[in-house]
């Protein structure tokens, strides 16, 4: 970098970085460079601090460059920097993977590690094929996923996912792939503090799809207990609970995408124990290190394990399937720590109790110009904005780069703006986002 950190050495040197999810064109004509990062904030390269209201990207759910997590991960790298889990181990994969167990709700006991949200999904639709498979029911192939809902970029993510732009340019996708509609209602939910009364009926049409495609064609249905990259769309009261029911009649299981709303974000260590429904496999990463390194988990319960290893030969491998980085000895030292601080400082309890407060005050948004609904639930919220005619997105990026530059970061998708802080915010932070979201919403045309 150069001395003044604001952007890479050499000529031409904002070029070689294709940018993920990101205009390019645009950023580098005018580019916001992010260069330190402690507890609640960040740092531009000329020292000013922003406000980090999505916890990076909805992970440091403990803080930036906590140092206890920063210890272990330099302490673990001086150690074992690497060692494959393919036929040999490192002990604290299992330590984690026991911790992790430990914190997951019912008897999703067994843990599967890989990278990211992206693969601990494709992790889950495969072990949820093979699952059937297994037991004799291999003409359980269908895979149900949901309208508007993000379960990463892989094929299998993108395939069971909702998102129109996530999903067009990249031909045909998965078959036998088929999707449930997407809970948000404008007309009977706006403004919904928490989770909506009306919607529960739509876990139903999972009924019209058991009855077109028989369920004996139907491995697994995938949802997001709260959808958010779509814009924090919360679950109607009842309609999970009413999921769960149908899959356990026909046979289907029940993956949730706990990615985002994973440790703490709902004020529980998952949304399956707030909501109280257990899903059969429960996909997670993000807050598992609270984004300090890459790592996801796939939790599965007893009994989908005990039929892998009870149908194997003996001796054999009984899941073909895996990644060079599963378990990587960093990814687990950051994880423990950040379990560690998870427990030690309260931050699952302390989201629960910052819950009314955050909800007045994202609500207290109501009113202003465009703004055509408010959602939130734990510490997450979505507001969102009427699209300009023919502009689709351009509010939402404009109110974006209005709080940028007065010192909040924020999301948008489209023309709804996220929200997800850390769970170390305190009050007056929560003002401070509030009050310059509102400045921003309003001197935008």
């Amino acid at each position: 970098m150069n001395a003044d950190r604001s952007a890479p050495a050499g000529a031409n040197n904002l070029d070689a970085y294709w940018m993920p999810f990101t205009a390019n064109r645009v950023f580098k004509d005018n580019p916001r460079f992010l260069a330190t990062a402690k507890d609640m904030h960040y740092a531009t390269a000329d020292g000013r601090p922003v406000l980090d209201a999505i916890a990076g990207l909805w992970c440091v759910n403990a803080g930036h460059c906590r140092e206890p997590i920063v210890a272990a991960i330099r302490r673990q790298a001086g150690e074992l920097d690497y060692a494959t889990s393919f036929q040999v181990a490192h002990p604290i994969a299992f330590e984690m993977a026991a911790r992790l167990a430990a914190l997951a709700p019912g008897d999703l006991n067994r843990v599967f590690f890989s990278n990211s949200g992206s693969e601990a999904v494709d992790t889950a639709l495969k072990i949820a094929l093979a699952y059937h498979r297994v037991r004799g029911e291999g003409s359980r192939t269908r895979l149900i996923g949901r309208e508007r809902a993000y379960h990463g970029v892989g094929f299998g993510g993108i395939s069971v996912g909702g998102i129109v732009n996530n999903r067009k340019m990249y031909g045909t996708l998965l078959a036998g792939v088929d999707h449930l509609p997407a809970t948000h209602s404008l007309e009977h939910n706006a403004f919904t503090r928490g989770q909506p009364a009306w919607g529960a009926h739509l876990a139903d049409e999972l009924e019209k799809l058991v009855a077109l495609h028989d369920a004996a064609t139907i491995a697994a249905v995938i949802v997001e207990p709260v959808a958010g990259s779509a814009g924090v769309l919360v679950p109607p009261q009842g309609y999970l609970e009413r999921l769960r029911a149908i899959c356990d009649r026909h046979g289907i299981l029940l993956i949730f995408d706990e990615v985002i709303t994973g440790f703490g974000r709902l004020g529980a260590s998952f949304a399956a124990e707030r909501f109280g429904v257990i899903p059969d496999l429960m996909t997670t990463a993000k807050g598992i290190t609270s984004g300090t390194v890459p790592m996801g988990a796939t939790f599965v319960r007893q009994g989908l394990y005990d039929a892998f290893m009870q149908a194997a030969p003996e001796g054999g491998i009984e899941l073909f399937h895996g990644y060079t980085y599963s378990g990587h000895p960093l990814a687990c030292a950051a994880g423990l720590a950040t379990l560690d601080l998870y427990r030690d400082e309260g931050l699952f309890e302390r989201a629960a109790a910052l819950e009314p407060y955050w909800q007045e005050a994202v609500h207290s948004l109501k009113g202003r110009p465009h703004v055509i609904d408010i959602r939130n639930i734990g510490l997450m919220a979505g507001i969102e904005m009427a699209g300009r005619p023919g502009q689709p997105g351009a509010r939402g990026s404009e109110v974006f780069l209005r709080c940028f530059d007065d010192g909040v970061l924020l999301r948008f998708t489209g023309d709804t703006i996220a929200l997800s802080p850390p769970l170390i915010i305190e009050k007056p932070q929560i003002d401070r986002i509030v009050e310059t979201l509102s400045r921003a919403i309003q001197a935008t045309a």
